[in-house]
């Protein structure tokens, strides 16, 4: 890993100045009819996205990025990895890139807490948010009697907070089995933002809260298979606001295969309706 001069140090740990993240521009028309920014999930990379923009149009922007302590952007020991923090870093990536469009964010897993935290801060600048996969969990009830699902999984995630060592052991055995993205690293690199994206984007997280104050189009999938989604939370969200609609297709967590597949027909069907602005 890349030690920080003292410089930077100064910048981004005590001026709060948030970091510029690593990005890939996938295509880039003279004249796109939208632009596409895909927001990976914990411990993955932009290649995560791979399959997607291998089948989308050539008159569509689309960009990838990499979130803070994961692929080729900065990764920080000192930094707090939570999604208000991320989204500043994509905010100030996306200034850099100078877009003439509103964009339509794309997150999966933790990119789509991220994606909201984004559109919490600038919902003027974000046209829509297309979620994949979000690990909505309502905030800890300390007095409830029953254990609930995210309580459940909360209880799993804080199990491995405590044995980093094993997430390295066990991340290259999901990707041979299929459990995981093929980009999937979790090494001496990433394991350190990792647990504390864990701990503070998704244990401790206000994501269901400020989703529900949010007015711009909003479009949720998930896996009907997916072991870390909530779907109760998510059904729930769709109810109860108007520019929430939901997509249950018969996947798991992972944008791959089938998921993928529905994820390309929601995007085209996306374009049909878009004007460019």
């Amino acid at each position: 890993m890349r030690k920080e001069t003292w410089l930077a140090n100064v910048f981004h740990r005590y001026l709060r100045v948030p970091y510029t993240l690593n990005v890939k521009v996938y295509q880039n028309p003279k004249h796109p009819r939208a632009t596409f920014v895909f927001i990976h999930g914990i411990g993955n990379s932009l290649h995560a996205w791979n399959e997607i923009v291998d089948t989308l149009p050539d008159d569509v922007r689309l960009i990838g990025i990499d979130l803070l302590g994961f692929g080729d952007s900065p990764k920080p020991r000192h930094a707090v990895y939570n999604a208000k923090t991320q989204a500043r870093s994509v905010g100030v990536t996306l200034l850099s890139l100078r877009l003439a469009q509103r964009p339509i964010l794309i997150g999966h897993s933790l990119g789509a807490l991220v994606a909201v935290d984004i559109a919490s801060r600038s919902p003027l600048v974000i046209k829509r948010l297309v979620l994949c996969s979000p690990p909505f969990y309502r905030p800890r009830v300390p007095t409830a009697n029953t254990l609930s699902k995210e309580e459940m999984l909360r209880s799993l995630y804080k199990a491995a907070l405590k044995h980093p060592e094993q997430l390295q052991k066990l991340s290259p055995i999901a990707v041979r089995l299929g459990l995981a993205n093929k980009a999937l690293t979790i090494n001496e690199d990433t394991t350190a933002s990792y647990i504390a994206a864990l701990e503070s984007s998704i244990i401790n997280q206000t994501s269901l809260s400020e989703i529900r104050r949010l007015t711009l189009p909003i479009t949720i999938m998930y896996g009907a298979l997916d072991p870390v989604v909530v779907g109760v939370n998510i059904a729930r969200l769709g109810k109860s606001q108007k520019n929430i609609t939901v997509k249950r297709v018969v996947a798991g967590h992972e944008v791959v295969g089938r998921y993928a597949k529905e994820l390309t027909k929601l995007l085209s069907s996306l374009l049909s309706r878009t004007n460019g602005a």
